[in-house]
């Protein structure tokens, strides 16, 4: 005889997504039902929360789908409840925000690594930093005593000066004292000939000719306005077919005209003689 098979009537249990949809509808209908006994509208509970109108007619409604995360949505609920004189901080709280932790023994097979706590690892991070500094730290000090032991370069071997003894010649190098230069019988100098040294600056257009230590330095003619400087070691001999027209300075003293203007001079100027000095 066979027995009849017995029906399993449990269910299969409800996905977190689930468990949250359907706390947030108790929660809204109950929020709602006291909102209504204390005739508050959805406008005067916005004006209390500062939640958006949107946001609390999903609550009431249930609709987890226009609500944000479900840590907000228990901030949420939270000001909603405190709002309509309820604990909201407990009733919050019955709104699942994360699922329901499982506990995973270890296998014979895990590793010593996957074992380590978060101390342990921190403690085996301190010990890789401070070899990491010693191994940096011996390197170093290798490099420094390296570069102290290359030898320098010999220094040049001064030569010893000996002092002479009485009777014995000096067999240090003698020093070379500068020359010394003649001095004359007579107790006086002579000064160097002075350059003698001309300026033309041409009042009209004149053909002029300079002779420089007899050596012609400039014939042509020259337009109005032009001024020229001409030097000589002994003898400087300007001549002009214009000489009104030619105002001439000798040796940057006052310029003057060389001579009537339309007609022909020449002028020479010798340098000054040689003065001595007692």
């Amino acid at each position: 005889m066979k027995w009849p098979k017995k029906k399993n009537n449990q269910q299969p249990p409800l996905s977190l997504e689930q468990q949250r949809s359907q706390k947030l509808a108790e929660i809204g209908a109950q929020l709602w039902a006291l909102r209504q006994e204390q005739g508050l509208s959805l406008e005067q509970v916005v004006v209390l929360t500062m939640i958006p109108r949107r946001l609390l007619q999903a609550i009431e409604e249930g609709n987890l789908n226009d609500l944000p995360e479900p840590v907000y949505i228990q901030g949420l609920i939270r000001q909603f409840a405190d709002a309509l004189g309820l604990n909201g901080a407990e009733l919050a709280d019955t709104f699942p925000i994360n699922s329901p932790q499982v506990n995973f023994q270890p296998t014979a097979n895990s590793s010593p690594l996957n074992q380590l706590r978060p101390i342990h690892l921190y403690f085996l991070y301190i010990l890789l930093i401070l070899c990491s500094v010693n191994g940096l730290s011996y390197l170093l000090n290798n490099a420094v005593l390296q570069a102290s032991n290359i030898p320098s370069e010999p220094q040049p071997k001064q030569k010893p000066i000996v002092k002479p003894e009485i009777g014995r010649p000096e067999l240090a190098e003698p020093k070379h004292s500068p020359e010394v230069q003649p001095v004359s019988d007579t107790s006086s100098s002579v000064k160097q000939k002075e350059a003698v040294q001309i300026g033309v600056t041409l009042k009209a257009s004149s053909w002029i000719r300079v002779i420089a230590d007899g050596k012609t330095a400039f014939e042509g003619t020259l337009p109005e306005g032009t001024h020229r400087v001409w030097k000589a070691q002994e003898q400087l001999t300007v001549k002009t077919d214009n000489a009104g027209g030619v105002l001439m300075s000798v040796n940057q003293e006052k310029a003057k005209e060389m001579g009537e203007l339309g007609k022909e001079e020449e002028v020479m100027i010798a340098a000054a003689k040689p003065k001595f000095l007692r």
